[in-house]
């Protein structure tokens, strides 16, 4: 059976003309699912001979909640997902003034192997497709009661490492049958897979970019993440200068702060020269500390001083406030709890 939530409206449109049904119903099939009616059965409005088809041919794929963690510090909330075939992927939801955002999971785990990051410690899975994609967006937003008007896709996984089921998401997720969420509000974070970075670029789409830099120099940034070898930092920043060019859109630049890595003065500098004449915006991520790296944070007065670097130089840079602390909030760290916790159940 298909999961009808990877399928588009016009997918579905061309599913009705071939089994001897009227295209409207489409719509209305989405209406319904897009209102968190996930059972065929109580679309009012659709026969129930479509209906029995559909329950036939199609399954709307609705993981289910194992856990939910709401921090007491700042609204921030965190659901642990497990789909159909027994796998689990985990996303966040943030409540700022600006609206609500929630970053989503685009893999099961994640192969590209950057040294501070839980999500990769168990390696990846599978992809996940468009569909299972919208689905994290939509338990959320039933389970906190208000419209989720920003999407990240930050989470487990390298988006474009999952490129076409992540266009296909994007492009879902804009529609006026689905979230209807412009591709303003829309962040896709990669660690800097350049030939992806091209053919995004081409697309044009209005999307934020943000590239997992965390170094200036090819000998750090190898010693973080194994992406580096394959494509060093001048490559890396060519390839955002042409989406640049392309698209117009400025490029935020995340750089996680580990003490005595990568904090000094001489980095905050080696960045600006790197990074003076482009159009982007420096996140600075003080590192989320993870018990199987020895990675820390920096203390708040390095992180200052490295802000004030940037910024004297006209850099525009922000200190990214750590959101759901006490829960653990950054990607990877409920899934491998999770995991880890079966196998002991299990004597593994």
């Amino acid at each position: 059976m298909t999961n009808i939530l990877d399928l588009s409206l016009e997918d579905l449109k061309l599913w009705m003309r071939e089994n001897r049904e009227s295209e409207f119903r489409a719509k209305q099939i989405f209406d319904w699912i897009y209102k968190n009616v996930w059972d065929f059965d109580d679309m009012r409005n659709i026969p129930l001979s479509l209906r029995q088809k559909l329950q036939n041919y199609f399954y709307i794929g609705i993981p289910k909640i194992l856990q939910c963690l709401k921090s007491n510090l700042d609204e921030t909330e965190k659901f642990l997902l497990e789909y159909a075939d027994g796998n689990v992927i985990e996303c966040v939801v943030m409540k700022y003034k600006h609206g609500i955002s929630i970053c989503i999971s685009t893999q099961i785990g994640c192969k590209m192997g950057c040294k501070f990051c839980a999500s990769t410690l168990e390696g990846v899975v599978r992809n996940l497709t468009a569909g299972e994609m919208l689905a994290q967006v939509m338990v959320a937003q039933k389970k906190i009661g208000q419209r989720i008007s920003n999407i990240v896709l930050m989470g487990s996984g390298e988006p474009l490492d999952n490129y076409d089921n992540v266009i296909k998401f994007i492009n879902y997720a804009n529609a006026d049958y689905g979230f209807k969420i412009g591709q303003r509000h829309i962040t896709l974070s990669t660690c800097g897979i350049i030939p992806k970075i091209i053919e995004l670029a081409d697309k044009k789409m209005q999307i934020t970019l943000a590239i997992s830099l965390h170094a200036s120099n090819d000998t750090l940034r190898k010693s973080m993440m194994p992406i580096a070898y394959k494509y060093s930092i001048k490559e890396l920043i060519e390839a955002c200068k042409y989406y640049i060019e392309k698209t117009n859109k400025r490029i935020t630049f995340e750089y996680a702060l580990v003490k005595d890595v990568n904090d000094r003065r001489e980095d905050a500098e080696m960045l600006v020269k790197l990074l003076k004449d482009m159009l982007c915006h420096i996140n600075l991520i003080p590192v989320n500390e993870v018990r199987e790296n020895k990675f820390r944070k920096p203390s708040s007065e390095n992180i200052k001083t490295f802000y004030n670097i940037l910024t004297s130089f006209g850099i525009e840079t922000t200190i990214r406030k750590e959101m759901g602390a006490d829960i653990n909030a950054a990607c990877g760290q409920l899934r491998r709890s999770y995991l880890k916790s079966n196998k002991q159940n299990k004597g593994v």
